[in-house]
């Protein structure tokens, strides 16, 4: 049972899939940090100084002037404005590894193509380009 599961951890898959979990979580800090410190404080500016890590709703009815308060209070809010800023970073993460996939499958080699096949003008079969007889119906393709 012990080399089984030796086995099982030690496939090179599973040890790509460990390390493309932990580098995406790190990499979905950056992103995180692209979206909530970099893109949206400009966002928010062209909007007209919104900030958007703050935008709620008071479903309680307090009247709190700002989601610290509102959570500080217990309030029930609906907190639309984190809302916005998780949809912009998981479209950034989206385009980010379409843009990195996109790269890889250039980088791949090439699938090799297909032998050169013709068509038996007897039988219609599909052979080898090089052949001079036709393995099905045993004509002459010269």
């Amino acid at each position: 049972m012990f080399k089984e599961f030796k086995e099982f951890a030690l496939k090179g898959s599973l040890v790509d899939l460990a390390v493309g979990f932990i580098v995406g979580g790190a990499f979905g800090k950056i992103v995180t940090s692209l979206v909530n410190d970099i893109l949206m404080p400009p966002l928010g500016l062209l909007l007209g100084k919104v900030d958007f890590s703050g935008l709620f709703i008071d479903l309680s009815g307090g009247g709190y002037a700002t989601l610290e308060a509102a959570k500080a209070a217990g309030a029930a809010t609906l907190n639309y404005g984190a809302f916005l800023s998780t949809v912009v970073d998981f479209l950034l993460v989206a385009l980010a590894l379409f843009f990195v996939v996109k790269q890889m499958n250039r980088l791949r080699r090439p699938a090799p193509a297909a032998p050169a096949a013709k068509s038996c003008p007897f039988c219609l079969s599909s052979v080898p380009e090089k052949a001079v007889r036709c393995p099905f119906c045993t004509s002459d393709l010269t």
